[in-house]
């Protein structure tokens, strides 16, 4: 039996379905709440129990979710059971993935869109397995490659040692463990260690470029003549991309795609990229992407009411600039309101400044406090009405029915709801005013 303790974190919501993919037993616990993932827990008849140390039998092998420190009652149990194996998610995903060609996406920005383009790409060429943080996750008894994302934080990217490595940006977060740029930016230097075969990285990006590969094989991607895969004759609007690709001066191809939003090229580029490395047809890479379908939680609209509602995982200042850009270029004539809900007090308190300028760029700003677990972990002890008061006109809205129902009052408008939290709850209680 593998047991999960907070099952519903997207990460480990992705593995426990692997998991059962392969015909193992799986349930976990996590909290009394609805969250996103736990449709695809229940579609793939997974128990989620409430939280209770009584939950530990003999014999499980138990898997921790990353928000769960050792002084957590069930850590506890499973960790004093002596027939009990018990894995960091971090640690049993490192081991997982020696089974199979492993291509690891990393970096600060982009990871769970890049990873879903990469499983879009490379599923209709290889049998491919992927670990997204969506909360998606496939395996099955004959894959051959897995496509997984790989976060820097708290250094778990560094349990891994993949074949492939995309890595689309480096931007200090996290805060609340690197001490500072260069920390964070040496994590990526040991994960560029760690890879096996090649990496491919964003050649526009000054961290990136400080990476040192050593004699292992290493590709930039990028807008700039100056890297190994970039453009030529960009077109960007807002119903999609053009672009010619180039390969140190010599044309590839030709892609259309259907991506909105400069960020999205970037991440297609270090996919297509790795792409063109294995060998596989442009036109059939062009083709692939051109059927993919956003993330959960990323960039998701919906038409509701004459309104459009966009609920998008943003949670970085960089995130909320790009998803509200990427807003504006594609409603240029529409009122733009942004709700964001935090996720850890240390990330507001270093990046005020960011977030006060990233969501400046919307109509009209509502914000929510803080509720998850972790959110003062650290002992940063801020609210959001610190935040608040550095945004002229910005309004703290109590996230419930009440708080739905003066959003509602904004009327037609693109509603913009970003968090990495539950902050879709509100967005459906809006649409009942609506």
């Amino acid at each position: 039996m593998y047991y999960f303790i907070g099952i519903k974190g997207t990460g480990m919501a992705a593995l426990a379905i692997m998991l059962k993919g392969l015909g193992y037993e799986v349930k976990g616990s996590d909290l009394n709440k609805h969250f996103f993932t736990e449709d695809e827990l229940i579609k793939n008849n997974i128990e989620i129990l409430d939280f209770n140390p009584s939950n530990i039998k003999d014999n499980y092998t138990v898997i921790i979710g990353n928000a769960f420190l050792e002084d957590f009652e069930e850590v506890i149990v499973a960790r004093n059971n002596p027939t009990c194996k018990c894995y960091r998610y971090h640690e049993f995903v490192g081991e997982l993935i020696k089974n199979y060609i492993s291509i690891s996406i990393a970096g600060s920005h982009g990871k769970t869109t890049t990873t879903t383009l990469a499983k879009t790409v490379l599923s209709k060429f290889k049998k491919t397995a992927y670990l997204i943080g969506d909360g998606e996750g496939y395996l099955n008894k004959d894959s051959e490659y897995i496509c997984l994302e790989s976060d820097e934080f708290r250094n778990h990217f560094l349990a891994y040692y993949p074949n492939f490595a995309i890595i689309t940006n480096i931007e200090i977060d996290h805060v609340d463990f690197f001490k500072d740029e260069e920390e964070y930016f040496e994590a990526y230097q040991k994960f560029v260690n760690n890879v096996q075969k090649a990496v491919f990285y964003y050649g526009e990006d000054e961290y990136c470029q400080r990476l040192q590969f050593g004699n292992k094989e290493h590709y930039s991607f990028g807008i700039k003549s100056n890297n190994d895969y970039y453009t030529e004759n960009l077109v960007e609007d807002n119903k999609g991309t053009s672009f010619d690709l180039m390969y140190k001066g010599q044309k590839l191809a030709h892609y259309d795609l259907p991506l909105v939003g400069h960020h999205l090229l970037i991440d297609a580029l270090g996919v297509i990229a790795l792409s063109d490395y294995l060998g596989f047809d442009h036109k059939a890479i062009n083709d692939a992407l051109n059927e993919y379908r956003g993330p959960k939680r990323r960039y998701v609209i919906e038409e509701y009411k004459n309104c459009i509602f966009i609920d998008d995982y943003a949670h970085h200042p960089t995130e909320v600039k790009v998803t509200l850009e990427a807003t504006r270029l594609r409603y240029p004539e529409s009122k733009i309101v942004a709700i964001f809900k935090p996720h850890r007090a240390s990330r507001v308190l270093h990046f005020a400044n960011d977030f006060k300028d990233a969501l400046l760029l919307a109509d009209k700003v509502y914000l929510l406090d803080f509720t998850s677990i972790d959110d003062k972990q650290d002992g940063t002890n801020i609210d959001i009405n610190y935040l608040a008061k550095m945004i002229d006109g910005s309004i703290v809205l109590e996230e419930s029915k009440q708080g739905a129902e003066i959003l509602a009052k904004e009327g037609q408008a693109v509603y913009v709801f970003m968090s990495s939290k539950d902050i879709y709850n509100i967005a459906n209680w809006t649409k009942e005013y609506l």
